[in-house]
């Protein structure tokens, strides 16, 4: 069967992470800085979406940058910890305060409209140039355990480092991993729910193919209405991110290998094993996985597997 082109263009285009995607719609948007300042504004047009869609250096983009209020909030996302977060945010806070402000791209250019609008001030006059206050945020939910608050600093990378820094930057790093601040989960279910699905994800990709899991999570996350708005009129690009997102061949083998490998050495002493087959069994009962591939994920025989799963008190659904 011939590829989709657009499924092509879009694979070989689209870098965002699905934290961006969800993030990248104001409502969402809004919802998530209520949750983190509690607050309770309610207009998504009050937010003003400046994030850096360009590359500016390294190839770096910044995830989401919005203005509310005169006030400046970069929200980053990280599936692994980066100590160099404060740098990077230190480019992306000096290239956001040229686009606003409107300093020409390059010598000679006039430049864009600068704060509300204005022409370009000029940074050698005797006025003071208001610029709004920035705040740095990292949404953490790597496999690394990390605490559920810490702050990065740029002193930190200092070679040498004053008492007190002529220049710092602190970014807050929150850990969104499921289970992981509750309190503001419990203030932004769309972030609750980003958290449940990529956990989804990481517990299927232990037993199936990352394109298997990928499939079994959002069909459970649907059933289960878990971002299931996203997920029914965007699967494709969801899955598509997805993957981009985990590295299918670097993480996710290298989890199922480990995992694998622990289920081995202990196996029956500690009931992995039997706990491994109860989540394909469960994966099976609710339509979500064939019995075929479950069993061949099992290295059991078709007949075998469902034998196993009867006498575990599973179900076959109608259709298998």
């Amino acid at each position: 069967m011939t590829e989709d082109t657009n499924d092509i263009v879009y694979a070989r285009k689209y870098k965002d992470t699905l934290f961006r995607m969800i993030f990248r719609e104001k409502e969402n948007l809004l919802s998530l800085y209520n949750a983190m300042n509690e607050t309770n504004y309610t207009n998504p047009d009050d937010l003003e979406i400046v994030t850096l869609e360009n590359a500016i250096y390294m190839e770096m983009k910044n995830d989401v940058a919005f203005l509310l209020y005169d006030e400046l909030y970069l929200y980053e996302h990280q599936s692994t910890p980066n100590p160099n977060m404060p740098l990077r945010d230190l480019f992306y806070i000096s290239r956001e305060y040229e686009k606003l402000i409107g300093i020409p791209d390059k010598p000679g250019d006039l430049g864009m409209m600068g704060i509300k609008g204005k022409l370009p001030p000029s940074l050698y006059s005797s006025r003071k140039i208001r610029i709004p206050e920035p705040t740095f945020v990292v949404f953490y939910n790597g496999t690394r355990e990390e605490p559920e608050c810490s702050t990065l600093r740029l002193s930190d990378l200092y070679i040498t480092k004053k008492t007190q820094p002529n220049l710092e930057l602190c970014v807050q790093m929150f850990n969104i991993n499921y289970g992981m601040n509750r309190d503001i989960m419990e203030r932004c279910k769309i972030l609750s729910d980003y958290a449940k699905f990529v956990d989804r994800i990481r517990k299927y990709a232990i037993l199936l193919p990352i394109e298997d899991a990928m499939e079994c999570a959002v069909q459970e996350c649907i059933n289960e209405g878990i971002l299931s708005e996203l997920l029914t009129k965007y699967r494709r690009e969801v899955v598509q991110v997805s993957i981009f997102e985990f590295d299918a061949e670097k993480e996710w083998k290298l989890m199922r290998a480990a995992e694998r490998e622990g289920w081995y050495e202990e196996g029956l002493k500690q009931g992995q094993e039997l706990g491994a087959l109860k989540q394909l069994f469960e994966l099976v009962q609710k339509n979500i996985l064939s019995v075929s591939v479950a069993a061949k994920e099992a290295g059991i025989e078709e007949a075998g597997f469902v034998e196993r799963m009867k006498q575990e008190g599973y179900t076959l659904p109608s259709k298998c």
